[in-house]
């Protein structure tokens, strides 16, 4: 995903779009045009088309470049695949994925603009972990066409002419780097009881956690202490395969003026792959970068930072011990993947296979597996049914917060 790849297209918008007053319509101005999107698991979904097909459910993704289409949509679609190659990310293995030829994809409530599809990869984990159908990803190539505006609160991206644009809001701009299509920030990370280190981070709204330190940073700053309370990494995977680590705080993180305080924190202890990249201290994850509302301008090499509301609100989650999936092809079987020891997973008696039919007498069936993974984040006590082969199980399950 992190291959660089030539742009076919530097097309920009800059008409006045008549604005429909039915659900997902685009608003637009002179200079920019607004979509909104959707939120699955603190990642940023758009609809997209590609030629004559379906809406289909794309990744915004800072932490790619190219963009990639699932491969059996590809195949579903008749798209022309050629030659194979080896697709890494987090985790220390490849997806083996192959080359579209002559496809392009357009994002829908932007009339004019398309782009080509450049990799289909297999990428079914990602669906059953985000518990949704998920098509593809688009990153740099698209973000480097436009000023991207992104407002987590809101759930609008606002697409501005990079050319023409000028900012006159009241936040931050912070200079930026681009590696192979991502955008690397200056940060200062600030671990318990220690000084401040100033090193480089990718902004990586592709991750849905707040602070990854690579492996190689975390040795040389001997992290985690071992006097730090931490809990191991469960259910993670990218595009390399299973992620490994632990999870604690750092006590705090400066990105330009702004100080968060405690963010949560993985301490990579990938031995390949992204986050045992030794060029950069870490990844910066859409837990951080949703308390802002982000300007992502590629041309001048800049991001600029307007805190929101949501901007000194601590880092509070709770832990249920609990890793989900969601079963394909209608996501709404949710099954237990994997079980973190000594958590209030295994004190309610829960098991590795088990099926979570309901939450607080709610049918599982009518809950995405976002909203359950935001309910188990919160120290509240749910009453869970859960199916185990032929027994149907009541339990209670109390996150709590441990780190």
């Amino acid at each position: 995903m992190r291959r660089p790849v030539q742009s076919a297209i530097a097309a920009l918008i800059a008409i006045v779009l008549t604005i429909s007053a039915h659900p997902g319509a685009q608003t637009a101005t002179r200079n920019a045009t607004t979509i909104p999107f959707e939120l699955a698991t603190r990642h940023v979904m758009v609809k997209v088309t590609i030629g004559q097909s379906r809406p289909l459910s794309f990744i915004l993704d800072t932490g790619a470049d190219v963009a990639i289409v699932r491969m059996d949509v590809a195949r579903e679609l008749g798209l022309t695949l050629e030659g194979t190659v080896g697709i890494g990310g987090a985790g220390a293995g490849t997806q083996t994925g192959q080359f579209v030829r002559k496809a392009s994809w357009s994002l829908v409530g932007l009339r004019g603009f398309s782009q080509p599809l450049v990799l289909a990869i297999p990428l079914m984990e990602l669906s059953s972990a985000m518990g949704r159908p998920i098509d593809g990803i688009i990153g740099g190539q698209f973000i480097r066409q436009f000023v991207v505006e992104l407002d987590y609160q809101t759930r609008q991206l606002t697409l501005h002419d990079r050319k023409s644009f000028k900012y006159e809001g009241t936040g931050e701009t912070v200079p930026i780097e681009l590696y192979q299509g991502h955008p690397i920030v200056s940060a200062a990370v600030a671990p318990v009881d220690r000084a401040p280190v100033t090193r480089k981070f990718m902004l990586d709204i592709g991750s849905g956690g707040a602070l990854i330190l690579h492996s190689p940073f975390a040795r040389e700053q001997n992290l985690p202490d071992p006097a730090m309370i931490t809990v191991p990494v469960i259910g993670s995977a990218g595009a390399g395969g299973r992620t490994t680590g632990r999870i604690g705080r750092v006590a705090s993180l400066q990105i330009g003026s702004f100080t968060l305080d405690h963010p949560i924190t993985m301490f990579s202890e990938d031995k390949a792959g992204a986050f045992a990249n030794p060029l950069f201290a870490g990844n910066i994850g859409a837990q951080i970068a949703n308390r802002f509302r982000l300007f992502f301008d590629y041309e001048r090499l800049q991001l600029i930072l307007e805190p929101s509301v949501k901007f000194k609100d601590p880092f509070d989650r709770a832990f249920s011990g609990l890793a989900l999936r969601a079963a394909a092809p209608e996501y709404r079987v949710i099954r237990v993947h994997e079980l973190m020891e000594n958590s209030p997973a295994t004190e309610a008696g829960i098991e590795v296979g088990d099926v979570i039919t309901a939450v607080n007498g709610r049918p599982a069936s009518e809950l995405t597996l976002s909203a359950i993974i935001e309910m188990l984040e919160l120290p509240v006590t749910c009453q869970l049914t859960i199916e185990r082969g032929p027994d149907v199980i009541k339990t209670t399950l109390t996150p709590r917060r441990i780190i």
